[in-house]
């Protein structure tokens, strides 16, 4: 899309420009000027079919900054279509787009029009599985195929655990587990006063990469798992994502969110088996029927329903249906008035689980509001629903809607744990949140004059403070999130979502592992059967290196949430204590499920060179985005005898990536016995608080150099076990 001159560079005072566009787009739309026709005419067909499409110039608001207007739109959009052409791989805005939208993980997918050759920097972020070919005069069946492809990644997104960024985070943020946190905030930010925005957000690196599914691939890399055989429970039920049936379709976080709401209730019946929301989500959007998806989350039940929206009018249809034969057990249409948002999702949260206690068990469950201000209420389910989008724009404006719910209810324990986890996304840009204005508004995207009034860890706009250091902003972080932590446990201390949220902070922002180890034991304490919790336990144990117990912990995850991440946890603790089949066992059903997730195939690329299969491995690395790849291939390549080859992808590596991946590439080096250099990479890797560091432990790419003074010196820095 470099149909407009050179943007120009941020400063400190440039207006925001996160609502150039309502809402966060579905496709950014990346293309050189001599192509505007054919991206006129793709986001028109796009558009047509639902696809909502952010281009420029159209969706820049007058008066604001493109630099600003892009880096945003990027970010906050799930996918990234490439015009490709002579002309885009000639242009070097075009260039730039490309180098952002790889360093925040948004799947690139590329609509070629002519068959220019790609130049060897493009090589690197594209690869044939991502093209569309566009064939001369048949340009709507490549329409068709783009298409397709978004709606895959968007159903396959449904289904991510989120670590819900939360769910993923949860162990991973697990999957598309997380990696590094403060190289963004804290090297990014100092980089950025030398060499501008884009650079820095080329080399910013998530830890979220490593942790939390992307949903990005369209064809499965390993072939589906079918799940385990195991007898289906009587007193088992899964909880579909309602249906948004508004004629505006902007009720999906009032559907998703009293879908999740029974799920919470469900769950805490004794001995009714109830999967995780990650499970249940993952079939949103897909065309799977009733009994299939039982079958896939062993349940014998399956509840179901829609939400209709008109005025003030609300109307939410339910249905229980057995799965083996289709029979539908009961069914209720609820009428509401929706002003009351939190009254109206109670009582059907609790005439629903009165018609399930008939139906399945004789048991009462469990109920509790956890606010009386409805409006803080709804608040808080759009920036959950925001959040689980996994893309820094929509935590972003996650984070302004529980700054605003928190106004209203500064007692809502659960908007601060969702706070408290939105801190620990790295992968947004808070230096763009807290630099020229305290934060984002939630709708515009625009300076939230209330907001320093429910957390004053923002500087004013005017200060001294406003020209932000990486110190100040990585302050701010680190504070906001305690106090969002600790506002949540003291509002709500019998809730096992704040002292997951807390558990997360401690674990991630403090390294802090007896804080960590003791939130998490009282989240599960309060709720044991809560897959989140029992994935971030996982993750926590391979931190202290505890290997058996995270095996442990992960395969319960697995029952948990059968659809989940745990599998990401399951495969490298299975690693680490040599347990290589059950490793390559785990990644392989992990990647069935999300097959186009940061650091999936790059892990299990590692296993494989562990079996001794390094072809094999070579070919896994390579399906993983560039930084993964990159850190991979010199791996693989020096197992195949090919020192030169390996020099030269390790050489790119350290050049493109060495801003959040050194512990990544600390492996290359000491798998060749090189301690110096390795040593130097983990230092790296310290300094920028990557959560790569989280596994060092016991990890077997580090056996020629674990007995080093200097990896010991390191471990006791971060005060893990002998």
């Amino acid at each position: 899309m470099a149909a407009y001159p050179e943007p120009p560079q941020r400063t400190a005072d440039s207006p925001t420009a996160a609502s150039d566009h309502a809402g966060m787009p579905d496709a950014f739309i990346s293309y050189a000027s001599h192509d505007a026709a054919v991206a006129t005419a793709l986001v028109e067909a796009l558009e047509r079919a639902d696809v909502k499409c952010w281009i420029a110039p159209r969706d820049v608001t007058a008066g604001a900054l493109y630099a600003d207007a892009i880096v945003r739109a990027i970010s906050g959009a799930r996918v990234f279509i490439l015009v490709l052409s002579e002309n885009s791989i000639d242009s070097s805005h075009v260039g730039k787009e490309i180098e952002r939208a790889s360093s925040k993980k948004r799947p690139i997918i590329a609509l070629r029009i002519d068959a220019a050759p790609l130049t060897p920097a493009l090589e690197y972020f594209l690869s044939e599985s991502q093209w569309v070919e566009a064939q001369p005069g048949n340009m709507q069946a490549a329409y068709a195929k783009l298409i397709d492809a978004i709606r895959g990644l968007a159903a396959t997104a449904a289904g991510v655990a989120p670590a819900v960024r939360r769910a993923m985070s949860a162990g991973a943020r697990p999957p598309g587990k997380p990696k590094s946190r403060f190289p963004k905030i804290i090297v990014a930010a100092a980089i950025a006063i030398v060499v501008g925005y884009i650079v820095v957000d080329k080399l910013w690196l998530s830890r979220r990469s490593e942790t939390h599914p992307s949903s990005a691939a369209v064809t499965p890399a390993v072939p589906p798992v079918a799940p385990s055989a195991a007898a289906i429970a009587e007193n088992s039920i899964a909880v579909l994502p309602f249906t948004d049936m508004s004629e505006k379709k902007d009720q999906e976080y009032f559907s998703d969110g009293l879908s999740e709401e029974l799920i919470d209730l469900l769950t805490k019946i004794p001995d009714l088996h109830v999967p995780a929301r990650t499970s249940s989500f993952y079939f949103k959007g897909k065309s799977e029927d009733i009994q299939t998806i039982a079958h896939k989350l062993l349940v014998a039940h399956v509840l179901e329903g829609s939400v209709r929206r008109s005025g003030n009018h609300l109307r939410v249809t339910a249905q229980l249906i057995r799965a083996d034969n289709g029979y539908h057990l009961w069914s209720e249409t609820y009428d509401r008035n929706v002003n009351d948002i939190f009254k109206v999702q109670d009582d059907i949260a609790g005439e629903v689980v009165k018609a399930l206690k008939i139906s399945l068990l004789q048991t009462e469950a469990p109920h509790a509001a956890p606010t009386a201000n409805s409006e803080a209420y709804s608040l808080y389910l759009q920036a959950v629903s925001l959040a689980r989008r996994d893309s820094a724009g929509d935590t972003i404006l996650s984070y302004g809607y529980l700054r605003q719910a928190l106004k209203l209810d500064p007692q809502f324990a659960l908007a601060w744990a969702a706070l408290a986890e939105n801190y620990t996304d790295d992968t947004v840009d808070w230096d763009t949140v807290f630099d020229s204005a305290n934060t984002l508004g939630p709708k515009t995207g625009r300076a939230n004059s209330h907001a320093a009034s429910i957390m004053d860890v923002a500087p004013k706009p005017g200060s001294p403070q406003a020209a932000t250091t990486w110190q100040s902003i990585a302050k701010i972080v680190v504070t906001g999130s305690h106090e969002a932590a600790d506002r949540a446990l003291k509002f709500g201390p019998n809730l096992p979502e704040t002292h997951l949220a807390a558990a997360r902070v401690r674990l991630y922002v403090d390294w802090d592992w007896a804080a960590a180890e003791k939130e998490i034991n009282q989240a599960r304490e309060l709720d044991p059967r809560n897959a989140r919790v029992t994935q971030l336990a996982a993750t926590w144990a391979i931190t202290v290196g505890r290997l058996q117990q995270a095996i442990d912990l992960a395969r319960l995850a697995t029952t948990q949430d059968p659809l989940g991440t745990a599998n990401f946890e399951l495969g490298k603790a299975s690693h680490r204590i040599g347990k290589l089949e059950d490793a390559e066992n785990a990644y392989r059903q992990l990647l069935a499920l999300y097959p186009s997730s940061p650091a999936f195939h790059f892990r299990y690329g590692l296993v494989l060179l562990a079996l001794g299969r390094p072809e094999a491995a070579l070919n896994e690395f390579n399906r993983d985005i560039p930084p993964y790849r990159q850190a991979g291939l010199p791996l693989a390549l020096d197992a195949l005898g090919r020192r030169a080859d390996a020099d030269r992808e390790l050489a790119l590596a350290e050049k493109q990536w060495g801003l959040g991946m050194g512990y990544q590439i600390s492996y290359v080096y000491a798998s060749r016995n090189n301690a110096e250099r390795a040593m130097y990479w983990l230092e790296q890797a310290y300094e920028q608080h990557d959560d790569g560091l989280l596994s060092m432990l016991h990890d077997p790419l580090f056996r020629n150099i674990e007995h080093d003074p200097r990896f010991t010196a390191l471990q006791h820095k971060m005060n893990l076990p002998e």
